[in-house]
């Protein structure tokens, strides 16, 4: 019992300590109130603008974020290989794993399809402090949800396979040299680049064009909505094409759509395609990504390689955001953010095909 509270407190304090900062600025932004964060906040929009307002929300909540996700790969670090033999063995095939990653990255987007509207509603009726007061206490509710990872650990076997025995350190040096893994990790930062930047930036820039508040909203919603079904296809597919040409296929979707968007003037129902075609490849990468992984390096260090792969993922989201910031303060629009994220999608397109989807090879142990 103690092990098992042991790996489920961390990402569980991550939840509470993101739900709580989240609180704290909007009520510490409320007359009267002072905390430090609110007043940063005050001094960044004074000083920065939309912009610096923007990149300071996302950079003190991706703070919190990194605490949520190192305690869960701490958790999935035990646990991940586990996880995804069962899903295996339930599925009867490979093809459950493949599914079961889409539905479980497409069940994260429903949140983001239903919140956003009533975000939006929230922020016009009772102010953006109320708003992010009703997310912090919703994200509570994970606290309770997340009870149901608190499985007893697995006793460890003496006639595990060589790969099963095979260390933190020597796993990690077997990935960095790995040319495919490189390559996938690579086409990962525009992933997280291209995420980051519409996330934070697209609103404004829909702001700049006349686009209402409320067709904003809906552009996001629109975002979570057709990425469940990008997800789950995606998730599907893998299973019966070459994971490459499907993340290739993705990037280079993103970079037409993006080019397509910024090449015809922007008018609400060009916002809401843009959103729907962003959505189907929004996380869509996700399934392919990590089966990739747990393909090349097998599912002992699954979730600890994939988290590196991650960490290239979240640089990339930090310059989409930074550099959108920057880029706009100084000429006064986004034009150059977008072209990059053009390049960098159709140079990911091409980087994912040399991709080799075949375990790594490594030496068989002589029987003494």
């Amino acid at each position: 019992m103690a092990d098992r509270w042991k790996r489920i407190i961390p990402p569980l304090a991550g939840v509470a300590m993101v739900a709580v900062i989240v609180v704290g600025i909007a009520l510490g932004n409320t007359p009267d109130a002072g905390s430090s964060g609110a007043k940063v906040l005050q001094y960044y929009s004074s000083h920065h603008g939309r912009q610096g307002t923007e990149v300071f929300l996302f950079g003190y909540s991706a703070v919190f974020a990194v605490v949520f996700y190192t305690g869960m790969a701490s958790y999935l670090r035990q646990r991940g290989s586990d996880i995804l033999a069962t899903l295996t063995v339930v599925g009867g095939a490979l093809m459950a794993v493949g599914l079961a990653l889409g539905a479980g990255t497409a069940a994260g987007s429903f949140g983001q399809f239903l919140f956003a509207p009533i975000g939006v509603a929230l922020i016009d009726n009772f102010g953006w402090q109320q708003a992010l007061t009703v997310f912090g206490f919703l994200m509570l509710l994970i606290i309770p949800l997340a009870l149901a990872l608190s499985t007893p650990p697995v006793a460890s076997t003496a006639n595990a396979a060589p790969a099963d025995q095979q260390t933190f350190t020597k796993a990690l040096a077997e990935a960095s040299g790995h040319r495919s893994s490189l390559l996938l990790v690579l086409g990962f930062f525009t992933c997280g680049f291209q995420l980051a930047f519409i996330t934070v930036h697209l609103p404004a820039f829909l702001g700049d064009r006349g686009i209402s508040t409320q067709i904003r909203g809906w552009v996001i919603a629109a975002i979570g909505l057709f990425n469940i079904m990008g997800s789950l296809s995606v998730g599907y597919l893998q299973n019966s094409l070459p994971k490459r040409y499907i993340l290739s296929a993705i990037y280079f979707t993103r970079a037409l759509a993006t080019l397509a968007f910024i090449s015809f003037p922007i008018t609400p129902f060009s916002a809401i395609a843009f959103g729907a075609v962003s959505g189907l490849t929004w996380l869509s990468t996700v399934p392919p990504t990590s089966a990739l992984v747990a393909l090349m390096f097998g599912t002992r260090w699954f979730a600890t390689l994939y988290g590196f792969a991650f960490v290239s993922h979240q640089v990339g989201g930090f310059l989409g955001v930074w550099l959108g910031g920057i880029v706009f303060e100084q000429f006064g629009s986004y034009t150059p953010i977008w072209w990059l994220s053009v390049m960098f999608g159709v140079l990911s397109a091409l980087i994912n095909l040399p991709i080799v989807e075949q375990p790594v090879a490594r030496p068989v142990a002589q029987p003494a």
